[in-house]
């Protein structure tokens, strides 16, 4: 369970990122539009890792030698990739323009790709049970989105790059207990 909070959280730094970064951009950015964010990203930090998983689980028999391998290299890629975007470019690049349904569903699907990535990723741990999982990865994301768009303005970007570091990091070491605990098993 706390490796699922772990990856929770981690997938849900970017949603708040994206959160801080609206706040700051959209005037006049309110409590009741920090929920809003929250709840479209949590709907979809839910859905995306069960649609990983179901793709995953139903490919299962032919990747099962290989699957430590997958799970580590997509936690180490989206990792890297958050660690990479953390340390490079403006912190403050792409603010919304405004929190539009179609604006929102394009972030929300922007910032949970990853979590697809991560349902894959489930598919190969042991004794994971997906549904209580997306609904933590849910959760978590609903509540970092909605605590990022409040904390928006005060924060700023500095704030915004940091946290997105950690979460690659994060992704990393998951990925890499993954893969130790595997390969230590195997000998």
């Amino acid at each position: 369970m706390i490796s699922i909070f772990l990856i929770a959280v981690s997938l849900a730094l970017d949603a708040f990122a994206v959160s801080t970064s609206s706040a700051i951009a959209v005037p006049g950015f309110r409590k009741r539009d920090a929920v809003k964010m929250g709840i479209w990203f949590g709907s979809f930090q839910f859905a995306m890792p069960l649609a990983g998983w179901l793709l995953a689980t139903s490919l299962s028999q032919y990747i099962v030698a290989i699957d430590h391998f997958i799970a580590f290299g997509l936690l180490a890629f989206i990792g890297g990739k958050m660690v990479w975007d953390s340390l490079a470019g403006d912190c403050c690049e792409e603010g919304a323009a405004d929190l539009s349904p179609r604006r929102l569903c394009v972030l929300a699907i922007a910032t949970s790709i990853d979590a697809m990535a991560a349902g894959v990723s489930m598919a190969f741990m042991p004794d994971m049970s997906i549904l209580p999982a997306c609904m933590v990865i849910g959760a978590v994301a609903f509540a970092l989105s909605a605590l990022g768009g409040i904390l928006g303005k005060h924060l700023g970007c500095l704030f915004q790059k940091r946290a997105q570091l950690v979460g690659g990091l994060v992704l990393i070491a998951i990925g890499t207990k993954i893969l130790i605990e595997h390969l230590s098993a195997g000998t």
